[in-house]
This record gives structure tokens, C-alpha cells and sequence, in this order.
């Protein structure tokens, strides 16, 4: 199997390193993993494009990628240049530092990566890491995703649905509890949560010179969603799975728009 990962931490970033590892196991021996990941941190990029200027990518090492882009700018990246002789097998993007449930997913350049591997017709699967209080005393914050990562992909790509037509549009989002490894209690299928009263908002500075700037910031992430919901089962040390498709209607309201506007 030929995987391509990616992120939005960077290049750098610890949870690249163990997507890596996730990957190597999932690829096999015969298998190869391509890595193109972000030059520099892109958090909070959601599925944006580099469409108004070029994108520079640079060999790091074998297989190892760095463009100055987006995630999706890096997904486009490795399907269309870096790995053209033979399109991925599947697209995994994280882990991310954080989680990307409820209204976070909105906003994720996690998300993205995966988001634009599926309308491209490649399988893909965003990975996640809560953090929280009992991650803080971890000596590996992301220990639940590194035990537990394998498994859950290996069961996305065995059992999980995919679309059986050309554009893949269905991708998993998979966030790990922030808890230890050893107090995971299984895997969820659940919908996107939504936090309430959590948003994000601005913190204005002014600087020496005179100049004004807004810090975004956001809000708790440990309020709980619904029953049923994707931070709701993290809460409840449990690896939420979410399936999703790039397609924003509002299918429930389409039918009473429909008459109201008759």
C-alpha cells in the first residue's frame, strides 16, 4: 500500500512523527509512505488552497516533503507532483495536536488534508489527539493515538464504508480521548458535536509602537456536546469516529424551504 501523509502542525511536528509510525505498519513491508506536510504551522486553515500564488515544495529526505502551504495545498502536492507515477492508496492527515471535534472541524486544516484527498478520489482518514488535563503528565502526550491508531485505520480500511462511485467523498474524522493509553475504553461512531457557548473570539494588543493587534483565541474544550456526539464520547475516554462528506446542506431543511418559498 502507498500512503500519503500529511498535517497542519508542520513538518516538524511531534504528531507528524507518529502518523509515521501509524503509517509504516498500515503500509507494510512492501508498502511506501510518502510524507508532504506543511513548511510551516497552518492550524486553523480549514480546507483553504494556495490559489492566488505558487506553492514552493522542497525534498527533505526520501519520501519527505515540505511545501509552503496548506494541507490541502500538500494533498494536491503529492497526488499531482510528488507521487505522480502512481497516485496514494490512502491519505491520513494529522495527528494533530488537539482536538478536531464539534465546531472545531470547521476550521481544520486536519480536516482539510483529508477533506480534499476524498473530492481528489483517494480514500482518507484526519487523526486527532484531546488534549487535556491527563495528557498534560504524560511523558507522550499523544500516547492514546500511537497505541491505538493502527487498530482504528486497520478497521476503517477492513470494515469501514467507502464510496463505491469515483470521488471517494466520504472520509473518517478520528479523534483519541485525552486520556491515558490504558484508560481508552473502545471506539464510538458518532456525529459531529457542537459546543455550546464555545466560540472563538479576538484579544486585542496593542504594541511598544503604537500598532494594534488581535490575538484569535478560543474557547474551553472541555465542554461536553450532546449524547451521541464526538466530544461527548471523548469525555467518556472513548476514540470517536466520525464519518463525513464534503457537503454543507442542511438536508433537513430543505423540504420546509421549499414550501415556505413556493
Amino acid at each position: 500500500m502507498r500512503i500519503l501523509i500529511t498535517n497542519d502542525d508542520g513538518i516538524n511536528a511531534p504528531g507528524l512523527k507518529v502518523l509515521h509510525e501509524i503509517a509504516t505498519e498500515i503500509a507494510g513491508p512492501g508498502g511506501e509512505v510518502w510524507t508532504v506536510a506543511p513548511a510551516f504551522e497552518q492550524s486553523g486553515v480549514g480546507h483553504c488552497i494556495s490559489y492566488t500564488h505558487p506553492t514552493l515544495i522542497a525534498e527533505l529526505g526520501p519520501r519527505r516533503f515540505a511545501a509552503e502551504g496548506s494541507p490541502a495545498d500538500c494533498v494536491l502536492a503529492g497526488i499531482y507532483d510528488v507521487m505522480s507515477q502512481a497516485r496514494p492508496d490512502l491519505v491520513l492527515s494529522g495527528v494533530n495536536r488537539g482536538n478536531n471535534a464539534a465546531q472545531n472541524v470547521l476550521y481544520s486544516g486536519t480536516i482539510g488534508g483529508a477533506m480534499e484527498a476524498a473530492l481528489q478520489g483517494v480514500p482518507a482518514i484526519a487523526l486527532s489527539q484531546f488534549l487535556g488535563a491527563r495528557t498534560q503528565v504524560l511523558s507522550d502526550p499523544f500516547e492514546a493515538a500511537r497505541l491505538h491508531g493502527v487498530r482504528v485505520v486497520r478497521a476503517l480500511l477492513d470494515k469501514g464504508l467507502w464510496d463505491t462511485n469515483d470521488d471517494y467523498q466520504l472520509f473518517y474524522n478520528v479523534n483519541f480521548p485525552p486520556c491515558p493509553a490504558a484508560d481508552v475504553k473502545g471506539s464510538k461512531v458518532v456525529a459531529q458535536g457542537w459546543r455550546p457557548g464555545t466560540y472563538f473570539g479576538v484579544e486585542p494588543h496593542n504594541a511598544p509602537n503604537g500598532l494594534r493587534f488581535l490575538w484569535i483565541k478560543g474557547g474551553a474544550q472541555q465542554v461536553r456536546t450532546g449524547p451521541g456526539t464526538d466530544v461527548d464520547a471523548n469525555m467518556d475516554d472513548y476514540i470517536a469516529i466520525t464519518p463525513m462528506r464534503a457537503d454543507l446542506t442542511a438536508h433537513d431543511r430543505l423540504s420546509d424551504l421549499e414550501a415556505l418559498l413556493a
